[in-house]
């Protein structure tokens, strides 16, 4: 039990507040160019064969830039979801599940489209 003090300064469950606002901040700033590049690259790609596609994944620059879109754009997703659920789930039971689902399911899917691009990058 905190005091309504110790809460105000910074010790109560809302010390991490603003580290939290600037991450996911920063994650958008991140991927406007990431986006950006990789709509730009689809569509220069258009009409391109799966061969095609393959040896562009497979290309060092791309693997990396693909990489760093997934893990931003991920974690933005798992920082914007947690605030939703935060601020609109009221039981106290279904916050902890859904914030539990939230991370697990970026987590997984996050890991699984790393493990796809580096499985392509590297070769089967």
């Amino acid at each position: 039990m905190r005091t309504p003090l110790g809460k105000a300064r910074g010790l109560g469950p809302a010390r991490n507040g603003t580290a939290h606002w600037w991450a996911q901040r920063m994650t958008s700033v991140a991927l406007v160019p990431l986006v950006v590049w990789f709509i730009v690259s689809i569509a220069a790609l258009t009409g391109a064969d799966h061969a095609t596609i393959v040896a562009w994944i497979a290309n060092p620059f791309t693997a990396v830039l693909l990489a760093l879109m997934v893990i931003a754009g991920f974690y933005h997703l798992k920082l914007g979801g947690q605030v939703i659920i935060e601020d609109y789930v009221h039981h106290e039971g279904l916050k902890i599940a859904g914030l539990m689902a939230l991370n697990f399911a970026c987590a997984a899917v996050g890991l699984a489209s790393i493990f796809a691009i580096l499985k392509i990058s590297f070769g089967s």
